[in-house]
């Protein structure tokens, strides 16, 4: 990126200049006291409530200037959306000295500027809501310009800046000029907020857990290692943050939860990000059945809570998030979709399985992950409405408890939607026996090259071996949950800064 200032930016630092010769300063450090917002201002006003809107004060950017000499029409947008001033030189400056109109209002002015104004509400004769300013302060020039959408009458956008590298590189910008991209976000913290509500009601808690960890435990996952200079040790960013949960539900606690940001050192497409949340929770004396259930109830209250239906919207599909969800073991699924049972394959007869289908795997897979490359390459994204695929191999859940009835099988649930894993969720394994030897299962894989197996972690051994009482935890991909709810068809338009190759300044 060059840090040559084109003639747009130069102007504007010309500007800046005259503005500060001229005694005025162009980012005052004192606070600006707004009592008002454009959509409250124009969903409120009426002509019998004009008193209540007789001295108004507002702030925003300017987004539109219309010079008729003595009289400029402004538009500016706040937090809320976007109304008109319309500012008389006349009555911000009275006297005989018009210089500063001249110099702020006349010369001094861009789109993009922070401006705000006090004044009163009125109509004009075209029938727009508008505020008649009586002061006009300069709050922050603009020193580059926003990129030019066309706007209607309204100020609706309709030729939306849609090149992804400026969007997601510039979302401050980005966030300026396509109105809608901010909707989303707004949408998402509803949705988070939702969450927060639907467990704190049933008597959940919200706990903190280390991100930085001495052992990446939790999944299986490459993780980012750093290093800690005055402990002089290597240390992991979270993959997840299961095992910490966990340990407090050694400690008495029943039910935890926590928006985990979690880091996988791993690649990136439209559904992956290396950084990301998930919501993990986990509660004593329940099982997978009842974590099924009360996933239902949760993603059914999201959807009317953002859409007032439980059927949304997604891309040419409508997703219907009404209870009970479909529920299918992933051997049927794969039987469903290949005609192969694969139960009670041996590795040998899985690796056949995949030449067979010409599914490409590496050699440090174990059972557990062939078996689930073979879902994920054709069984996966045939399960578009909301589907529970239950009961898995142990060997693909190395922290999951063994089924109750179904041997070489846990008790294991992933939702599917649109063909993507939306939530991953156990009956949590709380024998310290064999979850140690789970534990050296891994490190096998490990040996064998698998650089996503498990590490051992003694700690977390100690706090089964004190006792757990039966628990079941479950994890749900938030920024992908986001994206399945809001219609967007990258992770990317749910991040408010998704990951980029760094940028390249000139020097």
């Amino acid at each position: 990126m060059s840090n040559q200032l084109s003639e747009q930016e130069i102007i504007r630092r010309e500007k800046l200049d005259a503005l500060k010769a001229a005694g005025i300063e162009p980012y005052p450090a004192a606070l600006y006291p707004v009592n008002s917002y454009s959509t409250d201002i124009k969903e409120g006003y009426t002509e019998e409530q004009k008193d209540a809107f007789a001295n108004v004060c507002v702030a925003g950017r300017i987004m539109s200037i219309n010079d008729k000499g003595k009289v400029f029409f402004i538009k500016i947008q706040d937090s809320k959306g976007i109304i008109q001033l319309y500012v008389r030189r006349d009555d911000l400056y009275p006297g005989e000295d018009k210089n500063e109109w001249d110099v702020l209002v006349k010369r001094g002015l861009d789109l993009g500027d922070y401006i705000g104004v006090t004044g009163f509400v009125f109509v004009t004769k075209t029938g727009e809501t508008s505020i008649h300013a009586q002061t006009l302060t300069l709050l922050a020039k603009s020193l580059k310009p926003l990129p030019v959408v066309k706007r209607d009458e309204e100020g609706n956008v309709f030729d939306e800046v849609t090149d992804p590298e400026f969007k997601y590189r510039q979302r401050y910008a980005d966030l300026v000029v396509n109105p809608d991209v901010k909707e989303v976000f707004l949408k998402r913290t509803k949705l988070v907020n939702t969450i927060r509500e639907f467990l704190n009601e049933k008597g959940a808690i919200e706990v903190d857990t280390p991100v930085l960890q001495a052992i990446p435990g939790g999944a299986a996952a490459r993780p980012f290692i750093t290093h800690h200079n005055a402990l002089d040790v290597p240390m992991y960013m979270r993959i997840a943050n299961e095992l910490y949960l966990k340990r407090l539900i050694v400690g008495g606690f029943d039910w935890v939860y926590e928006f985990s940001r979690n880091f996988r050192n791993e690649g990136m497409d439209r559904t992956h990000n290396p950084e990301f949340t998930v919501l993990e929770w986990y509660t004593a004396y329940k099982d997978y059945f009842w974590m099924m259930e009360i996933t239902e109830q949760l993603f059914e209250k999201i959807a009317l809570a953002l859409h007032g239906t439980t059927e949304v919207v997604l891309g040419d599909k409508i997703i219907d998030y009404k209870a009970p969800f479909k529920r299918i073991s992933i051997f049927d699924a794969i039987k469903e979709n290949t005609g192969i049972d694969i139960g009670g394959m041996d590795e040998n007869q899985l690796r056949e399985v995949c030449k067979q289908l010409q599914i490409d795997v590496a050699p440090s897979m174990g059972k557990g992950k062939l078996i689930d490359e073979i879902f994920g390459s054709t069984s996966e994204h045939t399960f578009i409405q909301p589907t529970f695929i239950i009961d898995y191999p142990v060997e693909m859940s190395p922290l999951t408890k063994k089924h109750r009835s179904k041997p070489g099988l846990v008790e294991r649930f992933e939702l599917m939607v649109n063909g993507k894993e939306l939530a991953n969720a156990y009956t949590e394994l709380n024998d310290p026996i064999d979850q140690r030897q789970r534990f050296e299962d891994q490190v096998k894989l490990m040996q064998r090259g698998d650089d996503e197996a498990m590490f051992i972690d003694y700690d977390f051994l100690r706090a089964l071996e004190y006792g757990m009482p039966p628990t079941s935890g479950i994890g749900i991909g938030i920024d992908r949950l986001c994206m399945f709810m809001m219609n967007q068809v990258s992770i990317q338009d749910v991040l408010f800064f998704p990951m980029m190759r760094p940028e390249k300044f000139d020097e």
